[in-house]
């Protein structure tokens, strides 16, 4: 069983829904899915499969990673009532939470842009459990990077690392596997020994941003092509102080996001009649 499939058996259980079985029995309709307010489309592809699976018929009318405007339509369903009630939630929940996220990070990298061209917005593993794939996928959408997906496929020499072992000692060790090195610092001497150790990625975690310039600018001049990131107690509204970094990750594009309101309306119904 894959996530979709799992997903619906949570809404549906053993029963099915019970009210549309009661209410309806092969009536068909044609919905729409549409926005109620402005954002950045994300979610429509797997609404759409949600839908697939449960028989209806569904087609994109706006792309995911199209801006949307407030009452536009976004997807039409057509089938039978029981299959569109029945992953009318899902669906929308897939499009409104991904919406939320693909938003908030195109605004975020429009506004860093501004300062910094080549600036790149990241995700973290702050996610929501089962849904992190998703998630990371409207971080894409909305023209974000995912960063790591998850332990196995990338290193990060973090704090409680370096409670059991030195910055230079993590940094050599870590080398060895001929993957690139990132490594979380939280102070300026420590950026230097990063640095020394020609980390591919130095992560400045929860520095004040007169702090971290200094840092990025010392750790920069050691180690010329180093990347240097930021991390940690960053939000939309102070984002804008740490453009000096060519990475920026933060937890709350996906863990404090509000999603965007969208709305499924069935506008047509036919009845058979029968002979």
């Amino acid at each position: 069983m894959d996530d979709i499939d799992s997903f619906i058996k949570e809404d549906l259980g053993e029963k099915g829904d019970i009210t549309s079985s009661l209410l309806f029995t092969d009536e068909e309709g044609i919905a729409f899915i549409k926005a109620k307010e402005n954002c950045i489309l994300a979610g429509g592809e797997e609404a759409m499969e949600v839908f697939h699976r449960l028989g209806a018929e569904a087609k994109q009318i706006k792309k995911d990673g199209k801006e949307v405007k407030a009452g536009e339509k976004v997807m039409e369903v057509s089938g039978t009532l029981r299959s569109i009630l029945a992953g009318e939630r899902l669906a929308l929940n897939f499009i409104s939470r991904m919406s939320g996220i693909a938003t908030i990070t195109h605004e975020l990298l429009v506004m860093c842009k501004k300062k910094n061209a080549n600036i790149i917005i990241a995700a973290t593993r702050k996610t929501t459990p089962g849904f992190r794939k998703y998630e990371k996928k409207a971080v894409v959408i909305g023209g974000g990077s995912p960063h790591r997906m998850g332990l196995y496929d990338g290193i990060i020499i973090k704090d409680n690392h370096l409670v059991c072992v030195t910055v230079r000692e993590a940094i050599r060790k870590a080398k060895r596997k001929g993957l690139p090195v990132e490594i979380e610092v939280e102070s300026i001497e420590d950026a230097v020994i990063a640095a020394e150790e020609k980390a591919d990625i130095i992560m400045l975690d929860n520095m004040p941003p007169a702090k971290g310039k200094i840092a990025a600018k010392e750790a920069r001049n050691i180690h010329p092509e180093v990347k240097i990131e930021v991390s940690g107690g960053i939000t939309p509204e102070n984002i804008g102080n740490y453009t000096f970094a060519d990475i920026i990750s933060l937890g709350w594009i996906t863990h404090s996001v509000k999603s965007k309101d969208f709305s499924l309306e069935i506008e047509k119904v036919f009845r058979h009649t029968g002979t």
